[in-house]
């Protein structure tokens, strides 16, 4: 004998599927606010899974609210569950407020209902205190997953723990964490590395990449990519040179866009100009960034009409509109080549040409420009035309350019401006060394010997210049006054043999 259901019941069903089939449908905000309307009307508000579908696309959906996301949180009837918890802490851990992932998992801990976090949870709050930069409560948290056990076998856990190191920079708790794991995967490894070219450490990268070979790990397009910055940064061209020739054998390696790209920017900074056109040339893809290194390369080497006409191309040939970066890059070329006209109309050109505002950046490269060509009332007049605060770059150029052309009354306005800029004890340094340098260059002993007296009272310190050069793929770093190099002495040698060549 067949029951039917009552009509109510049947009535309750048919809502329900109704609800989460428009749940499931629903990509805007726009469309998102009425479906909720209905959820509530039926009263399925009262019901956590429900809820948890609504909150789920509004807290991790790119065209969400998460904020909407948090006042359906607030107005929540029955108790949140682990899962609506872990949401909001997974959403919140990546977004611009990841401090708010440590509030939601805070009271996740007072939630009477006694729920236990788990190894999601732990997860996203390493990354929240990543991105929110936490060390403190990051190590907090990391005591908790090592009692708890989910340190030795969550490969997730593992690599949020190496992440959340490598963003705060402490670089050596990051190792550690990294060398205790018993089953490395590629991601970590790529964290790691990654880490040391944040931190201006190439050269550890290059070792840890050294390692990844040594283990039969195959590196990916991100590790790749990651070790080609590594050589750029150090200006490791033979190592630059080895990976490339790995990438080649790579099937499909060789067409990533970024991985190419990665490739113009190292040939380009390590001094290969035309090997890093013949990649750029030979992509069967380009992006915006391989415009930008392209140009930047250029830029660096001096080629300025080279710059300008990649400028022109690639709207031309891939239909690219230059971004701020782009156009920063044409910028330092017509700085470094000296061009002014050409510097100055692109500055002013670029809102109403290229729908981009110039930023401080921009009108710091074209001060720059004009205090080389010796312009500098020009460029002091940009500098009060500018429409933010100029910053240290900006003082620091006029400052340059008054070195040069023997200017000692703007000289001094410059270091005056950079003084009562805010913590730019680094640029102060500089700035009251480079002014006793005018002093001199002026034969205002006095005031030169004065400027001094101010550097000792305060213990001031100019940052010591550094280069770096590979000899037979080792580079060698020299850092001015430094006398610890192992090959000093043939060294400076052949600098006095070289020095007596040149007289």
């Amino acid at each position: 004998m067949t029951h039917l259901l009552p009509h109510s019941t049947n009535n309750s069903i048919q809502a329900w599927k109704r609800c989460m089939s428009l749940a499931q449908r629903c990509t805007t905000m726009r469309q998102f606010k009425p479906i909720h309307a209905i959820f509530l009307t039926h009263g399925l508000h009262h019901n956590n899974y429900a809820l948890s579908k609504l909150l789920s696309f509004c807290a991790l959906s790119h065209t969400g609210s998460l904020s909407y996301a948090s006042l359906i949180f607030t107005q929540m009837i029955q108790t949140p569950n682990s899962f609506i918890y872990n949401t909001l802490i997974r959403a919140y851990s990546r977004s611009s407020q990841p401090q708010l992932s440590l509030h939601y998992f805070h009271l996740m801990l007072k939630d009477c209902s006694n729920l236990v976090p788990d190894h999601h949870t732990f997860h996203f709050v390493l990354l929240g205190c990543a991105n929110a930069k936490w060390v403190v409560l990051g190590k907090q948290t990391h005591n908790w997953v090592v009692k708890n056990g989910l340190v030795l076998f969550d490969g997730h856990v593992q690599t949020a723990l190496i992440r959340l190191y490598v963003e705060c920079k402490v670089l050596d708790d990051a190792r550690k964490v990294f060398d205790e794991i018993p089953c490395l995967d590629v991601i970590q490894w790529n964290v790691l590395m990654n880490g040391y070219v944040k931190c201006n450490m190439g050269y550890e990268a290059l070792k840890v990449f050294r390692d990844v070979l040594m283990t039969g790990i195959e590196p990916d397009e991100f590790c790749v990519t990651t070790m080609l910055s590594a050589c750029a940064q150090t200006g490791a061209l033979w190592q630059g040179k080895w990976i490339h020739e790995y990438v080649k054998k790579r099937k499909g390696m060789e067409s990533d866009v970024f991985v190419a790209t990665a490739l113009v920017d190292m040939y380009a900074k390590c001094g290969c100009i035309g090997m890093a056109e013949e990649v750029f040339e030979g992509m069967p893809k380009r992006n915006v960034f391989s415009w930008a290194a392209m140009i930047g390369g250029l830029a660096v080497h001096g080629y300025a009409r080279e710059a300008i006409h990649c400028l022109e191309r690639m709207e031309v040939d891939d239909g690219i509109r230059p971004d701020g970066v782009v156009l920063l890059g044409v910028l330092v070329a017509c700085t470094h080549a000296g061009l002014q006209e050409e510097g100055q109309l692109l500055l002013d050109d670029m809102e109403d040409r290229y729908g981009i505002r110039p930023k401080h950046e921009h009108y710091s490269c074209v001060v720059d420009l004009l205090c080389r060509a010796g312009r500098l009332d020009e460029a002091l007049q940009l500098i009060r035309r500018m429409p933010m605060k100029p910053l240290a770059s900006v003082w620091g150029a006029l400052l340059s350019g008054c070195r040069i052309h023997n200017n000692v009354d703007l000289a001094e306005l410059a270091v005056e401006e950079l003084v009562m800029l805010e913590n730019d004890g680094a640029e102060e340094d500089g700035a009251y060394v480079q002014l006793s340098n005018i002093y001199l260059g002026a034969r205002r002993g006095e005031d030169a010997r004065r400027i001094r007296r101010i550097i000792g009272d305060k213990g001031l310190k100019k940052t010591p210049g550094c280069s770096m050069i590979e000899v037979d793929g080792k580079v060698s770093e020299f850092v001015s006054g430094d006398v610890s190099h192992l090959h000093r002495a043939q060294i400076c040698a052949m600098l006095e043999l070289l020095s007596l060549e040149l007289v």
